[in-house]
């Protein structure tokens, strides 16, 4: 019997978040409220909006380098 083959998840630890939500969130509203927090840096920053919440994440992300075997291939 062969050994399955064992495919790489497309999605690096370098590039995960914990979000939390205020309990003043109201999504249908569009009122958003919380903390974002970087895995595995630790960095944390405070949002009151969506913007600011991706603002966050988009500079986070701008710094994360994957190891290469996690990068995807072209």
């Amino acid at each position: 019997m062969k050994p399955a083959l064992q495919h790489e998840s497309p999605f690096s630890p370098q590039r995960a978040f914990v979000v939390q939500f205020h309990t003043d969130t109201i999504l249908e509203q569009w009122r958003l409220e919380g903390r974002v927090e970087h895995v595995v840096s630790g960095q944390v920053g405070h949002f009151h909006s969506l913007e600011e919440l991706l603002r966050f994440i988009a500079q986070v992300l701008a710094t994360v380098h994957d190891p290469p075997h996690s990068r995807p291939t072209s």
